[in-house]
């Protein structure tokens, strides 16, 4: 039939109103109304040819931070444009699968195990080189076949996706539901428990309250209209040939010879919703541009779904636990069972949010977490205010206490969290806290990327220790691996789908060439879906405040950052570059400071690759800060190889203060425990246990507490908005740290930390002067205020002097000579107080400067380029800080 007859327009003229949405697509449909469109609504149909102007932050410039940069290079400016363009394409490829951003890292809200309402468990696995999934464990007696997924697309998709369902069971003397769709109400907060509501009752209800006279059209078939028309126009008595058909009327006759009939049987028609537009086959108009009913589409748009009806129709976890036997109990030990092309395989689910060992030190199992609802973790504080500086206290769990024993969450939270805020650091930085099998590699060789670490306790104590840190206004980061992953097949991801390609690369470029570990496969969506989810699983499950991204170098380049770096930039753009894992750092910071704003990430580069800290929209990766490396490399270097009379103060300072650019995100740290764990000790022990010739061993505590003070005062007071300092360094922790392990006959010796030494002898000045060191930035801003202005530093007599803001910095780095009425400039004229000196007695010192010399007074000589300068004290081997606290006006 060359007409025909839509309903979706109101045929009334007077109702007609144009309603007009963005042109999104080109596609085009015949389709107008009954009346031709006015002019004016020609002109409203047209899209405006004005485009707001973006903010200029907004604008994207692949090569932004190179032009701020003022640094001119053809080739890293191509890579970068490529880079950018491989961007967009990946994120329309994200798109196109995941719908946008938001879904492609909330996959744990679907994939692993999660309770339905429908009295039923679904889990769902990403395993696309295998032939049956099923799942095992406690509740099935380890049997493959009581549990499978359905074949066919209802068990799996096209990509891999596998979908398990687990039915409770239901009790002996139960009938079934009498709707499919009956749902019950495990934990939410609105249960209203069994309010006894029939359906009946409840669709009744929702037509007296919720739907207007007009607004519901019931039908006794779904094929009812449908059956009509067939029979009207193929019916045995419909017409036989074109002579009885008749001519056949325009579609605007047809509709109003129809619409009179309808109001003929219906007097109340015309005062209800029109939703009816009428196909006259000749004007083409946008899909998105259609003419309709405005007040009946404002109405439509106005309602809110009927959820609330339905909730009522909820039945309470009681109910539930009286009709059925949860086919997964809290606390079910469980696997994935896997039927590939070379056989069978059980593993651990990739998605699983607990995991513990087999108590006979077999294969490792899941473990169902669902807590009754009376024992579910409530929190009890808001996330804490980001601070503009951080103050990052580092730690291990695992050995945190002093007993020679893997330390637990509980644990932690009732010893050590009161100590990080007696020392005044802000933040804890939680290391090796994803689960690993291998307890001597520090948690670094990551098998359960959803688990917190079962030897420290459940995921309700690691929430439990993140709510009293949020209590004392101490945010929680998490180091987060993911740039490579346990190499162990039976527990982590390698070979986890029995194919050699399914989260990590093949051949070589799957292998970390130093490390033994796996290379994640960056470039595919699944594997992103899988690593973004990763990141906001941890933000949402555990309220975590951060991530320091641990070695990108590795994921960064294919020979995992071993290469010889010059500093040219071809180095950052040649064929050893792995583009994808750059990109999906850049996905990675997007997603998170697009949604959760306050997320602090830290990126750790051996490299230092080129616009860590710049915006993603100048061509940078959107790290919020960077982590110096070099620094503790050069103290231990320095303390190692160096005799004290030879260090060279410029070398220090350029080290320090050389990143002006990045600056004021750099973080900086004297020491960590990674130096400890590849075999060095840590400056406490070397300067403690030295034998060198050179050294007068009588004298070996007194260097040692005057150097790591100074050590520690001019990094912490030269650094960025970020200062790191590692657990139990604050009072000098005489030991290394070694995990137990073969060689050291898995002892625990020096897997702990010794606390007791708080309160004796160097340690405890240690601590004092440590405390006062972040306690003067809390109340000076020292992290915060402009890069230091060096504007003294003399290699014949080893003192450097630096200021920032009121304070004048004062290094004397001399072994063996103080000095006296020793001239250092200043710009500010007026008198100069002592705030800190290393060399008091509370904290180790010899006390050399008297009480009258804490205040100092400027006078008219020239020094260092300036009008004024002060002249005092300075002791060997020791600092001070002084503050403008007078300005004398000339």
């Amino acid at each position: 039939m060359p007409h025909s007859l839509i309903l979706l327009s109101s045929p009334l003229p007077h109702l007609h109103s144009s309603i007009s949405f963005p042109p999104r697509r080109s596609l085009q449909c015949r389709c107008s109304s009954a009346q031709d469109q006015s002019p004016s609504q020609k002109n409203q149909l047209k899209p405006s040819s004005r485009r707001k102007e973006k903010p200029e932050s907004d604008k994207v410039d692949p090569v932004g931070f190179l032009t701020s940069l003022g640094i001119s290079d053809r080739l890293f400016s191509q890579f970068l444009r490529e880079r950018h363009k491989a961007y967009k394409d990946k994120r329309f490829e994200i798109y196109s699968r995941l719908i946008d951003l938001q879904q492609a890292s909330a996959g744990y809200e679907i994939l692993g195990m999660h309770r339905h309402r429908q009295h039923r468990i679904d889990y769902m696995e990403w395993a696309p080189g295998v032939r049956f999934t099923a799942l095992i464990g406690d509740f099935n007696q380890w049997d493959p076949t009581v549990n499978a997924a359905r074949e066919g697309h209802f068990g799996h998709d096209d990509f891999g996706y596998w979908f398990v369902i687990l039915e409770d069971k239901l009790r002996e003397g139960e009938e079934k539901e009498e709707y499919y769709f009956q749902e019950y109400n495990y934990v939410d907060d609105y249960d209203k428990g069994d309010s006894g509501v029939k359906l009946e009752d409840l669709i009744k209800k929702m037509k007296e309250e919720y739907w207007e006279p007009g607004e519901i059209m019931t039908r006794k078939e779904r094929m009812e209209m449908v059956s009509k028309l067939f029979e009207k126009f193929f019916g045995p008595n419909s017409a036989q040939s074109e002579e009885e058909l008749g001519e056949i009327k325009d579609a605007e006759t047809r509709y109003n010879e129809w619409h009179k009939e309808r109001v003929k049987n219906d007097p109340n028609w015309e005062k209800k919703p029109n939703y009816e537009v009428i196909d006259d086959g000749r004007k083409k108009l946008d899909i998105f541009r259609v003419v309709g009913d405005k007040v009946s589409k404002e109405k439509i748009k106005l309602k809110r779904p009927p959820i609330a009806y339905w909730v009522e129709l909820r039945k309470g976890r009681k109910a539930w636990m009286k009709k059925y036997l949860p086919t997964l109990n809290h606390g079910d030990k469980y696997r994935v069972y896997f039927n590939t092309p070379d056989g069978a395989l059980e593993r651990v689910p990739a998605w699983a949010t607990y995991v513990l060992p087999d108590p006979e030190n077999q294969q490792a199992c899941a473990v169902h977490w669902e807590p009754p609802v009376e024992e579910i973790f409530k929190w009890k504080f808001k996330r804490p205010k980001i601070p503009n500086s951080l103050k990052i206290y580092e730690c291990h769990i695992g050995i945190s206490g002093s007993e020679c024993k893997i330390s637990s969450f509980n644990e932690f939270t009732s010893k050590v969290l009161p100590h990080v805020k007696e020392c005044g650091y802000n933040c804890i930085q939680i290391i090796g806290l994803v689960e690993h099998k291998d307890y001597s590699s520090v948690g670094y060789k990551v098998t359960n990327y959803f688990a917190v670490s079962s030897r420290f306790g459940t995921p309700d104590d690691f929430k439990k220790l993140v709510d009293e840190a949020h209590g004392l206004g101490i945010l929680v980061f998490i180091e987060l691996v993911h740039s490579y992953a346990s190499a162990d097949e039976s527990v982590g991801l390698s070979l986890f789908d029995g194919s050699n390609d399914c989260f990590f690369h093949t051949g070589k470029r799957g292998h970390h060439k130093h490390w033994g570990t796996r290379i994640f496969k960056h470039g595919d969506v699944d594997v992103l879906h899988f690593l973004l989810s990763n990141l906001k699983w941890w933000v949402n499950e555990y309220q975590i405040d951060g991530y320091r991204f641990h070695s990108l170098a590795s994921m960064f380049y294919t020979h995992n950052g071993f290469g010889t770096f010059t500093g040219s930039l071809e180095e950052y753009c040649n064929q050893y570059v792995d583009r994808e894992a750059l990109i999906y750092i850049i996905l990675a910071n997007e997603m998170l400071h697009e949604f959760h704003p306050n997320i602090i990430t830290i990126g750790e580069d051996a490299t230092f690759y080129p616009g860590l800290c710049e915006p993603i929209t100048k061509g940078g990766l959107g790290f919020d800060y960077w982590v110096n490396l070099s620094i503790p490399n050069m103290w231990l270097y320095y303390l190692e190889n160096i005799p004290d009379k030879e260090w060279s103060v410029n070398k220090i300072m350029n080290v320090l203060v050389s990143s002006q650019p990045y600056k004021q995100k750099m973080l900086s740290y004297v020491e960590n425990y990674t130096q400890s764990i590849s075999g060095g000790k840590s400056l406490a022990e070397i300067l403690l246990n030295t034998n060198r010739e050179d050294l007068n061993p009588s004298l070996n505590v007194s260097r040692a507490i005057s150097l790591l003070k100074i050590i520690k005062l001019i990094t912490f007071t030269t650094s960025g908005r970020a200062y790191l300092n590692f657990m139990g360094n604050e009072f000098a922790h005489p030991n290394r740290v070694e995990f137990p392990m073969q060689s050291n006959n898995y002892s625990f010796a020096l897997a702990c930390r010794k606390w007791e030494l708080l309160n004796e002898g160097m340690h405890k000045s240690m601590f004092n002067f440590d405390k006062d060191m972040i306690s003067l930035d809390a109340s000076e801003k020292i992290l915060l205020r402009n890069p230091p202005n060096v504007h003294h530093c003399d290699e014949s007599t080893m003192v450097v002097s630096y200021t920032r803001g009121p304070l004048v910095f004062i290094f004397n780095f001399s072994p063996e000579i103080s000095y006296e009425l020793y001239k250092i400039g200043v710009e500010e004229a007026g008198e100069y107080e002592l705030v800190l000196n290393t060399d008091e007695t509370k904290y180790g010192g010899d006390g050399k400067l008297k009480r009258d010399e804490y205040i100092q007074k400027t006078n008219d000589k020239r020094v260092d380029g300036y009008r004024h300068s002060l002249e005092m004290n300075l002791p060997c081997r020791s600092a001070q800080v002084y503050k403008l606290v007078r300005i004398l006006r000339i």
